[in-house]
């Protein structure tokens, strides 16, 4: 039934200690330095983070530690503790909610878009400064290489490997009228009628479409929009040098990259930071409104819609990764100093918040209006 790496526990420990320990010294180490005639300002991801909460940004400081440190750790962490047990022939007894936390934290953690985003700040500071690669640079590359293994390790899979440890009785299920899918362990039991039913495997509330799903989503979609207006015009960024100081924009910046000679890293931002909100706003919109008017036209389109959506979601907090290590690594008094500006904090929040409408968004609405016989148009 299982092959390969995924199916041996062992080896998905083996590869997942040592992304932890890659995970650990990425942490540790200095990730890049700057130099400015002997004046030398070297950033961790974790002083990255405590410079920005010092600067009244404790919001924008706390999502960046969630999203970079905390969830991974926890993923990493818990998929050890699963991994090992079940090499070991057992199941641990916080089996279900390690496998929760790992559920959560993989739709959360942004690894890979920190290691563009460390890349961007990297090319934005060669022209004011010597760089100086640390470390913990090629730490973060290795990591992100490593967690692309660890990702491919689906849950699900880790449902069954310890489905296997305690077997069932052999009896043969009946044949459900309607059936109701798991979100968590993706078990599909009978649906029992019951106004509250939860998965007899993970104990996850069991729902035949996410209550209040619509309300949901337009709500978190209406404030997302509203926050965009001020996180496209408010600046994100305040350098004060000798020369006075400066406000940064997102808009300004794609414009520095473009005019620098970087058009490349310009298309990348302008994509994550403006396109892809503006986007997933005009997506989800989309989506709730065609869901609420129980439209038939084109429901396997709507739904890869939705799947590209989720997808891309995570990439706009890019803006955010860089002004956090470049608001750590500009600090050289009475030369240069760059803080965040409030267009970082309303920009965090639109980023989070079309995430979660992403997720309150029930797909399984799309589907609810088109006859089983197949697709047909409205």
């Amino acid at each position: 039934m299982y092959r390969g790496i995924h199916s041996d526990a062992s080896r998905m420990a083996a590869i997942t200690l040592a992304a932890l320990i890659v995970f650990v010294i990425a942490q540790c180490f200095p990730i890049v330095e700057l130099d400015v005639n002997g004046n030398a300002s070297r950033a961790t991801l974790l002083g990255s983070i405590v410079v920005l909460w010092q600067g009244h940004m404790p919001l924008v400081a706390a999502a960046v530690f969630l999203f970079t440190i905390l969830l991974p750790a926890i993923e990493l962490l818990s998929l050890l503790h699963v991994t090992l047990a079940l090499a070991g022939g057992h199941k641990p007894k916080t089996f279900n909610l390690l496998l929760h936390a790992i559920h959560l934290a993989r739709r959360w953690g942004m690894t890979e878009v920190l290691m563009i985003g460390i890349l961007i700040t990297i090319v934005k500071m060669t022209s004011l400064a010597t760089v100086v690669l640390e470390p913990g640079l090629f730490a973060f590359a290795a990591l992100t290489l490593m967690l692309a293994i660890v990702v491919s390790f689906d849950p699900k899979m880790l449902w069954n490997l310890g489905d296997a440890l305690t077997p069932q009785p052999d009896v043969p299920p009946p044949v459900p009228q309607a059936a109701l899918s798991c979100h968590v362990c993706g078990l599909v039991s009978a649906d029992s009628g019951a106004s509250k039913q939860d998965c007899p495997r993970c104990h996850a509330r069991l729902h035949r479409r996410h209550p209040d799903s619509l309300g949901r989503t337009w709500a978190l979609l209406i404030a997302a929009a509203i926050l965009y207006i001020p996180a496209n015009l408010l600046p994100v960024m305040y350098t004060h040098s000798l020369f006075g100081m400066e406000d940064d924009t997102i808009i300004s910046g794609v414009l520095y990259f473009w005019d620098s000679g970087s058009p490349a890293l310009a298309a990348i931002i302008f994509v994550a930071s403006i396109l892809v909100p503006l986007m997933k706003l005009a997506a989800l919109s989309l989506l709730a409104w065609t869901a609420q008017r129980r439209s038939r036209w084109r429901p396997l389109q709507r739904t890869v819609l939705y799947r590209m959506v989720e997808f891309v979601g995570r990439w706009s907090m890019l803006d955010i990764f860089v002004i956090t290590l470049t608001v750590a690594l500009v600090r050289f008094q009475t030369l240069a100093t760059i803080t965040a500006g409030p267009g970082a904090l309303a920009f965090c929040a639109v980023v989070v918040l079309t995430m979660l409408a992403s997720m309150q968004f029930d797909p399984r609405l799309i589907w609810d209006p088109v006859p089983p016989n197949g697709e047909k148009h409205a």
